[in-house]
């Protein structure tokens, strides 16, 4: 069975939508729960962060990475065959754009991308059409980084704003593995 991280930031919004994609992919991948600190410990109108880490320890059956020396090892022990950051907030792309590995997320794409192997991005921000638009942009060109398919959640409301197809990504997980990138990208 193949490894799969499965890292949350704190768009806690799609919890809703990645909660049962976790339990889904968990009855193909053997699926490692990895939080940042926002997700681990922000209690937000969707939820309890303690809700929530219980949750994704019941799901995968093993206990949540959260801290940077749980993670340091993805790469040279080559823990993981992919690795899955949905939610991937604008924080989240920025930091891993820009080679900052201060969390247990941004140190689980650092260490597992020294592998070669594929790391996909859901990507939910309110600034994906605003500042981070650079950060996607970068991302986009890098080897081994693969985007699950993306479009404006609400044009009217929030114009800047960028959400992932949760739906896509066991198919973007999929084709990464083999190299490819699904497309349209954009949605």
């Amino acid at each position: 069975m193949l490894k799969l991280g499965f890292a949350l930031t704190g768009s806690f919004c799609t919890f809703s939508k990645v909660f049962p994609l976790m339990e889904k992919l968990s009855a193909e991948y053997e699926v490692t729960p990895i939080f940042s600190p926002a997700s681990a410990s922000v209690d937000s109108r969707f939820g309890c962060a303690e809700d929530f880490l219980r949750q994704a320890e019941l799901i995968c059956r093993r206990k949540v990475l959260r801290e940077l020396n749980e993670v340091e090892p993805i790469g040279p022990k080559k823990l993981l065959d992919i690795l899955l950051i949905a939610p991937c907030t604008g924080n989240t792309l920025a930091k891993i754009a820009n080679g900052i590995t201060d969390t247990a997320v941004t140190m689980a794409y650092k260490s597992h991308m020294r592998n070669g192997r594929p790391v996909v991005l859901a990507v939910s921000t309110n600034d994906g059409l605003g500042t981070a638009v650079g950060n996607i942009a970068v991302l986009l060109n890098k080897k081994n980084v693969y985007f699950v398919p993306f479009g404006q959640d609400d044009p009217e409301g929030k114009p800047t704003s960028l959400v992932a197809d949760f739906t896509k990504v066991p198919e973007t997980l999929a084709a990464a593995l083999l190299d490819r990138q699904i497309q349209p990208i954009l949605l």
